[in-house]
């Protein structure tokens, strides 16, 4: 994992780091091979080489993007045009860590 990463979710409101952290942990557990970076002031995750996640907090959420998400059925709940999808998470909200894998791993399996 990376240590800019871990400091940019540490300095976040304590329970928007804590969804952050349990997302970035699901995200390692999906994609085995994933790499991490803050770009555009958020973390990023990728494989091989392209985007496959975004943890994007704003004031009062914590915005989960799933990118290469064409032709995957989507949700209720998510958002977004058909290239990239995201799901809102606020204080108090548990994120469907089963969910968001499956999707996750149906939209990286062609990176």
């Amino acid at each position: 994992m990376n240590q800019e990463v871990t400091d940019y979710l540490g300095n976040l409101p304590k329970w928007q780091g804590e969804i952050s952290s349990t997302l970035r942990n699901m995200v390692h557990e999906t994609i085995s091979e994933v790499e991490e970076r803050i770009q555009y002031k958020k973390p990023h995750f990728l494989k091989n080489g392209h985007y496959a996640a975004v943890i994007s907090p704003a004031k009062d959420a914590i915005a989960f993007m799933i990118l290469n998400a064409d032709g995957i059925d989507f949700p209720k709940g998510f958002e977004g045009p058909a290239e990239r999808k995201w799901i809102k998470f606020r204080e108090g909200d548990t994120p469907d860590l089963g969910l968001l894998s499956n999707l996750l791993k149906q939209a990286s399996s062609t990176l």
